[in-house]
């Protein structure tokens, strides 16, 4: 992980690369997906239906990822448990909250309960149109959780800038680039 540093200068610091090409690109495909769904679902179902069903492609990749991908891709290292992000959001509030390469454990959940309301978004649209028995009641709950989704997508931007300006980096370069300052040892 650290054998990819770079830039070691007094001004830049040694920065390392923690996220991958495909996890960038799956981030960004999957705003995209979300942002054109979202302005199509009322008027251009076709474009709708086919961007759901990309959408639900990249949450199985991500999903493979997050069982057998690199270190700060794999849930098992970034979902916290309950005490784990209550524990954050105490030292959050205190002003001691370490600083982590990849997820901390409120971005980490946010993840994961982003790919769970995705996929159920997904599920209700594809309930909507492949079992026209329950097109009345799935297109409700679909309704409700891309409205959800929206909010949490939202949440999670403002956690993101939250985050940047706490640890004084730029979080969104980071995704888009890959590469983060280096992780200090603690003393």
């Amino acid at each position: 992980m650290l054998a990819d540093s770079v830039g070691a200068g007094p001004n830049t610091g040694s920065r390392v690369k923690v996220w991958s090409p495909g996890v960038r690109i799956l981030h960004w495909l999957l705003t995209l997906g979300l942002i054109l769904s979202y302005l199509t679902g009322d008027d251009v179902m076709r474009v709708h239906f086919w961007v759901g069903h990309g959408i639900l492609a990249l949450i199985l990749v991500r999903a493979v990822m997050g069982l057998s991908g690199s270190d700060h891709v794999r849930f098992e290292t970034f979902v916290p448990t309950p005490s784990e992000l209550f524990r954050y959001f105490k030292d959050l509030t205190n002003g001691t909250a370490p600083r982590y390469l990849g997820h901390d454990p409120a971005g980490g959940a946010m993840i994961a309960t982003l790919l769970a309301t995705l996929l159920l978004t997904v599920a209700s649209g594809l309930a909507t149109y492949y079992v026209p028995a329950l097109q009345e009641g799935s297109e409700e709950v679909h309704e409700v959780l891309a409205n959800l989704t929206l909010f949490l997508v939202i949440v999670h931007v403002i956690g993101v800038s939250v985050s940047s300006y706490l640890q004084g980096e730029n979080l969104i370069g980071g995704m888009i680039s890959g590469w983060k300052r280096e992780q200090r040892p603690s003393r």
